[in-house]
C-alpha cells in the first residue's frame, strides 16, 4: 500500500526515532509499504518519519544512480542493485574529505541544494530479519545513508544550508507545509485546512 509522504514543516519530521524490535506491529507490512512508497515517488531512500512514523528504520535502493556516466565502473557497480532496510542504526564514524552533492527530499519537493558531506562512514544497524552488521561505505552509498540517518536523527539536509540560502528558501518551505507544491506522489501536509 502506497503511504502519503509527510512534507516539509510536520513535527515528526524532527523527532528523534525510538529504537524498535521484531515485535513492532505489522512490521513486514510496514516494510513492504514503504518499498512501494518509495518506488512510487521514484525516491532512492525513505525513513519511517517521512510516513508519520518516529522509529529508527530508513531503506535505501541507489540502483538508479548506477546508470551514471560520470561515475567509474566500480562506482556503477557498487550502486546498481545496493538495497537495504537499516534498523536501529547508529553511525560510529564519518572520515575522508567533505564533497558537496546536490540533494532532495521527498518531503521537500521541488528543492535540492548542494550539502557537504564527509565521503566515509562505519554504521552498525539491523537489517530486516534483525540481524546486526557493522559495514563502512563510502561515495554515494555513503551520502544515501547519511541523508536517511539524518531523518531518524530529526535533522534536514536544509539544516546544512547556509543562513542566506535559509532565508532564500523560507517561502517555499512554507508553502511545502501548506500543500502548495507539485509532488506526483501521495503527500500529507502539516499546515493545510482541515477539511478542505
Amino acid at each position: 500500500m502506497i503511504l502519503p509522504i509527510v512534507a516539509y514543516g510536520d513535527p515528526v519530521l524532527r523527532k528523534k526515532g525510538k529504537e524498535i524490535n521484531a515485535d513492532y506491529p505489522k512490521f513486514k507490512e510496514l516494510v513492504a509499504n514503504m518499498w512501494e512508497t518509495m518506488y512510487n515517488a521514484h525516491g532512492v531512500g525513505l525513513a519511517a518519519p517521512q510516513v508519520g512514523l518516529p522509529i529508527r528504520m530508513f531503506m535505501i535502493d541507489t540502483t538508479p544512480f548506477s546508470d551514471d556516466e560520470d561515475l567509474s565502473e566500480q562506482e556503477q557497480k557498487d550502486l546498481d542493485g545496493f538495497k537495504k532496510v537499516f534498523i536501529n542504526a547508529e553511525i560510529l564514524e564519518e572520515t575522508g574529505e567533505e564533497w558537496a552533492f546536490n540533494e532532495g527530499c521527498l518531503s521537500i519537493p521541488d528543492v535540492r541544494e548542494d550539502v557537504k558531506r564527509k565521503d566515509t562512514l562505519t554504521i552498525r544497524y539491523f537489517d530486516e530479519n534483525f540481524k546486526e552488521y557493522t559495514e563502512t561505505y563510502d561515495g554515494l552509498r555513503a551520502r544515501v545513508i547519511q541523508h536517511e540517518y539524518d531523518h531518524i536523527e530529526g535533522v534536514l539536509f536544509t539544516d546544512y544550508l547556509s543562513g542566506l540560502k535559509k532565508r532564500l528558501l523560507k517561502g517555499k518551505l512554507a508553502n511545502i507545509s501548506k500543500g502548495k507544491v507539485n509532488a506526483d506522489y501521495r503527500m500529507r501536509f502539516p499546515a493545510q485546512k482541515k477539511g478542505r
